[in-house]
């Protein structure tokens, strides 16, 4: 066991304060990572603030964790002292089941075990990356090529393999017609990986107030949603529609927007229940549906990816003690466009 500096919330919507936690000792199978960079996620806020169910308190939140690693355990193959590396939103799986089998270890049929606010299969308690060390299985750590800064690389443990799994698996490229719903901390890395998937992409935000960054950012066009023309003019225009925001949205006038056999994929997640007209999808055979982050195999793909087409985060460095005020910042939009804690300030 080892000693490590931490930021947690002690209780429900409590302010982060630092802190210590234990880290296990470093096992055969163990990488010891020193943690350089840990990304703010809005689901980060919606855990604190229990928006999505009981937490876990005291709880360390952070699942977009970039470091380097410091000691190996002494049957691991994949990784060395001084490497590169990242973890994501969950640092175990049953390893068993289809879905783990298949790479798909995030949709785990006994349930995947969150990089923070969960209980391992060991009943200990996860902590996450808003701390200076962690020790995870080296089978759940991915290689952070050396073409992307580790700053820029955060976000996209959790980011950017949120929109690179459902834009992969709806065969996102040249010819398909995109649109990203929000330009935030997911939506951001939505246009500019699917840009370089070769898909024209179109940002549906709520006004034009980041129509400039959008259009810099890559997009070939920016809609403010709340223009009644914007629903008129695109109806029946996309193929896919990615939607990033946590805030509901009526269903039926975005699915209208998509061509016959195009899908509507939520990664956002609201804290209230959606209503539906079913006659919204049957149509024309249109389909609703979710995507949730990544298998192992697929994250790292996605940074191969970013670092082939020089994509990172846009990110604002932060440290430790600003953490509270970041938060405050994500939930009135004040963010261009992920926050990053340099551990460093821990």
């Amino acid at each position: 066991m080892s000693t490590v500096a931490a930021y947690a919330a002690p209780a429900p919507k409590a302010p982060l304060e630092r802190t210590t936690i234990e880290r296990r000792a470093v096992g055969a199978h163990d990488v010891l990572i020193d943690i350089k960079f840990a990304g703010i996620c809005h689901s980060d806020i919606h855990q604190v603030n229990e928006g999505w169910g009981e937490s876990i308190f005291p709880m360390v939140p952070g699942h977009e964790i970039a470091g380097v690693v410091a000691e190996v355990g002494s049957e691991v193959t994949r990784y060395a002292v001084g490497d590169r590396v990242g973890v994501g939103c969950f640092v175990d799986s049953c390893r068993e089941c289809d879905h783990c089998l298949r790479g798909l270890e995030q949709y785990c049929a006994k349930g995947q075990v969150g990089t923070y606010n969960a209980v391992g299969y060991d009943g200990e308690v996860t902590y996450g990356g808003y701390s200076k060390q962690l020790v995870v299985d080296e089978n759940y750590a991915v290689r952070i090529p050396d073409a992307l800064p580790l700053d820029v690389a955060a976000p996209l443990l959790c980011a950017g393999i949120t929109l690179y799994s459902p834009l992969r698996h709806w065969n996102v490229g040249p010819g398909t017609k995109v649109a990203i719903v929000g330009l935030g901390g997911l939506g951001h890395m939505g246009v500019k990986i699917a840009v370089a998937l070769g898909a024209e992409v179109t940002v549906l935000s709520q006004s034009l107030r980041k129509k400039d960054d959008g259009l810099k950012l890559g997009a070939h066009d920016y809609r403010a949603t709340n223009d009644p023309a914007t629903f008129a003019e695109l109806a029946g225009k996309f193929d896919v529609i990615v939607s990033t925001v946590s805030a509901p949205l009526d269903f039926g006038a975005y699915l209208s927007l998509l061509r016959t056999d195009g899908a509507l994929v939520n990664v956002g997640a609201p804290e209230e229940p959606i209503s539906l007209n079913l006659f919204s999808l049957i149509g024309r055979r249109k389909t609703l549906a979710g995507s949730m982050i990544g298998g192992i195999a697929e994250t790292q793909e996605m940074l191969d990816f970013c670092a082939e087409h020089g994509l990172g985060a846009e990110i604002e460095l932060i440290s430790a003690d600003e953490i509270n005020t970041a938060y405050e910042r994500v939930l009135s939009s004040d963010v261009r466009y992920r926050f990053v804690i340099d551990t460093a300030t821990i």
